[in-house]
């Protein structure tokens, strides 16, 4: 690998009275494609503004492969940034737009050439070198700027947004070419978005922040199907969010994967919803009868049926309602679905097959809604 190691611990920073880090510790792995997720104001930005250099954390620091870099000048660090402005000079060509931090090394004339035209060519653009940046598109712009940042062999690439201003099927585009771009070049990506499905679609790893806080850090997997916060379980994809009294939990000790590995411990707990009744769910955190938990199921994991489901199995929490909302996209069609006359759950159904041409269910009809007890997540718990 051909990236660093970069260890974020311990770093807080305030702006006046508005905090804007609070003891944030990251461990980045060499060579990841790793994203900070949030809203705007969570403090991703000004993370990133610290690990390139160009702000300067109230406590705490930054390593790249255990080297301290915080008194280390942003273009010492091995690291360079793409931002969401491009940040392209105007008067310049492409080519020269790449070549530039070449230029300020007086790089021979040889060199230069050699290396522009290898990043030219890796981000695709070898018939665009002579091109002002107000002939390029947005996409391609971008590219220049993904070039220029790379010429410089930098260890890691720090991503400011740098698909925010592009319309949504040219950011696709342009994600895929980045994904590709890092798998080519093999070094430590960070990349800083808004966006769930950006960083759940390239990410190795992500880090989900909210006012400060890393809420939590995993593989887009981890971070989707078992969300460790309310704020995550809404953030990231659709979910129905309830709150629940804890009726009971029962113990249950799972068998080891393998041979030596201790048995996990898991809890079959049932819960009283106001706005459901009564739902059976799984957790691996110890939880006690009277405590308000906070439950999650996301829409696609939910069975919807005309014919009430035949299963005998006691970890099936089972409902009935009347649709009251179906929309229907093509690959899918999402349900609104009222529950105890008041109450509605978002349901998604796939339309995998060529059967599938359309939705058998429809405005008003009585459905029932299923879903196994390990479906579903207890995201809170309040005393």
């Amino acid at each position: 690998m051909k990236g660093s190691d970069v260890v974020i611990e311990g770093v807080s920073k305030s702006f006046g009275d508005f905090k804007a880090l609070n003891n944030v510790s990251l461990k980045i792995k060499k060579g990841e494609f790793f994203s900070l997720l949030g809203p705007s104001g969570c403090g991703k930005t000004t993370l990133l503004r610290i690990i390139a250099g160009f702000e300067y954390p109230d406590y705490g620091a930054v390593t790249f492969d255990e080297a301290d870099v915080l008194h280390v000048p942003p273009d010492r660090r091995q690291a360079n940034t793409v931002f969401q402005n491009y940040a392209l000079f105007p008067h310049l060509s492409v080519f020269e737009n790449v070549a530039f931090s070449m230029r300020i090394k007086k790089a021979s004339r040889k060199e230069v050439e050699s290396k522009v035209n290898e990043y030219l060519h890796l981000v695709q653009l070898e018939g665009h070198a002579h091109k002002k940046p107000n002939q390029l598109s947005g996409g391609q712009k971008q590219r220049v700027a993904i070039a220029r940042a790379l010429i410089n062999e930098p260890r890691v690439l720090l991503l400011d947004e740098p698909l925010s201003a592009l319309d949504a099927k040219l950011r696709q585009h342009m994600l895929i070419e980045l994904d590709q771009i890092h798998d080519k070049i093999g070094i430590t990506f960070i990349y800083v978005t808004h966006d769930q499905q950006d960083a759940l679609s390239v990410s190795d790893r992500l880090a989900v922040m909210n006012q400060g806080d890393v809420l939590q850090t995993g593989s887009p997997h981890e971070i989707y199907e078992s969300p460790a916060t309310e704020f995550v379980a809404r953030f990231i994809g659709e979910t129905n969010l309830f709150d629940g009294r804890v009726l009971k939990a029962e113990k249950l000790v799972l068998p080891p994967a393998s041979a030596g590995e201790d048995g996990l411990t898991e809890y079959m707990a049932e819960l009283d919803i106001p706005e459901l009744g009564r739902i059976k769910v799984t957790t691996v955190d110890e939880i006690k009868p009277g405590q308000t938990a906070v439950f999650t199921v996301r829409p696609e994991k939910i069975v919807i049926t005309k014919e009430k489901p035949a299963t005998k199995r006691e970890d099936i929490n089972l409902f009935q309602g009347i649709v009251d909302e179906p929309i229907y996209s093509g690959f899918q069609t999402k349900f609104y679905v009222r529950v105890m006359e008041k109450n509605l759950i978002r349901v998604i159904k796939q339309h995998a097959n060529y059967s599938d041409e359309g939705p058998d269910i429809r405005w008003k009809d009585s459905v029932f809604l299923s879903w196994s007890a390990n479906d579903g997540y207890i995201v809170g718990v309040k005393e």
